[in-house]
């Protein structure tokens, strides 16, 4: 009998235990895409509504409007990729594959929680999950491996403006950058190995590597935003890796609109370069952690159609996924993070990121990376 009152004792005590320490958790943000055909028009229409990504006059109104008018060719597109977006599933594979390495490099209790700006989970949606579960540690470890205000800096307002008006005590540290880190380089690397490989040997050094990244408006790039020359420090590190043996060239995707965008464009790429001759060509998605409908749909379905039509044998290296490298990346990334605010060797956000750009419109950037800098707790 007082063998059993003590089991239970010894098991309530653990429970209160495992109640107070609530695990760190590792808040892995992305724009998100639809799942299920019926999703898209919600997603377009927060998509729309963004001012840091698309601005628009009467955005209120006119993003609706857009959204519905574009839907029926996008819920198209999503169709011929298999109905949705796979990027939650390997979001959370990927980000339940980093926890459980963390708990073994760091020790201590880890949960990777998904954040999306424009799907579901949405910012609101998981930070309600987090106050369920008691979190009191966050990271916020951004999945656009290259930073821009449009993208990263999108995410953090929406979480910077919810945080703030819930005031739920959690305390936030930011992993803003990371695009030359050499896991991330390894795990690109060996996806580009495995495909140049299946060019025949003699071939092999001629293949020209073109690296695609979603573009930016030229009113952002030429405001500072850094993201194109962290896109450029990306591919110049894999070259590297690589033994800079193959021609490449570094080219953008996903162009919306009638203004001017960052270019080459992909698909004026692959045209001119069948123009000069090239044969064999591998695309190589540099900006992205996933397969989504920029690599499913744009870069395999309509560039390999055209790529076909132009005559070039054209090849996609594989999304990063769910590769070991790519998940252990993750894992040594946040590792690295913990343990350089342990040591005092960095803040709560990066030098980087407390730097606006030269030429930024808006207040609320400020107040938002001095509101990070500070852990959220002010």
């Amino acid at each position: 009998m007082n063998r059993k009152l003590h089991l239970k004792t010894l098991l309530r005590s653990e429970l209160v235990i495992h109640m107070i320490s609530s695990p760190t958790a590792v808040v892995l943000m992305n724009m998100g895409g639809p799942s299920t055909l019926d999703e898209v028009q919600f997603f377009l229409t927060n998509l729309f509504s963004d001012p840091d990504l698309i601005p628009l006059p009467l955005q209120k109104f006119s993003a609706p409007i857009i959204a519905k008018r574009r839907t029926p060719r996008i819920v198209q597109q999503y169709a011929e990729i298999g109905g949705g977006s796979p990027i939650l599933r390997w979001t959370t594979e990927q980000g339940e594959g980093m926890a459980k390495l963390l708990e073994e490099l760091v020790g201590g209790r880890f949960k990777s929680y998904t954040m999306f700006r424009y799907a579901n989970p949405l910012t609101q949606d998981t930070l309600d999950e987090m106050r369920r579960d008691g979190i009191k540690r966050a990271i916020a470890f951004t999945q656009y491996p290259q930073y821009s205000c449009s993208t990263t800096g999108s995410s953090l307002m929406e979480l910077w403006r919810k945080s703030k008006a819930s005031k739920d005590g959690i305390e936030w540290s930011v992993i803003d950058r990371w695009g030359t880190h050499p896991g991330l380089v390894e795990a690109f690397a060996q996806n580009i190995q495995a495909t140049l490989a299946q060019y025949p040997e003699s071939e092999r050094s001629s293949v020209v590597l073109l690296f695609s990244a979603h573009s930016l408006p030229m009113t952002i790039v030429n405001r500072g935003d850094p993201y194109v020359s962290e896109v450029a420090a990306t591919v110049s590190a894999i070259m590297d890796r690589l033994g800079n043996k193959n021609p490449y060239r570094l080219v953008w995707q996903s162009q919306v609109g009638p203004r001017a965008w960052m270019g080459p464009q992909t698909s004026d790429a692959l045209k001119g370069l069948a123009k000069l001759g090239q044969k064999n060509v591998v695309l190589v998605p540099v900006a992205f952690t996933s397969d989504h409908i920029e690599t499913l749909y744009e870069l395999d379905l309509e560039y390999g159609k055209e790529a076909k039509e132009h005559g070039l044998n054209l090849r996609r290296a594989e999304s990063l996924n769910a590769s070991p490298v790519f998940i252990r990346a993750l894992a040594d990334i946040v590792a690295e993070h913990l343990e350089a605010i342990k040591s005092g060797t960095r803040g709560y956000t990066s030098a980087q990121m407390g730097l606006r750009c030269p030429q930024c419109p808006h207040d609320r950037c400020g107040e938002q990376k001095a509101w990070f800098a500070k852990g959220g707790l002010h």
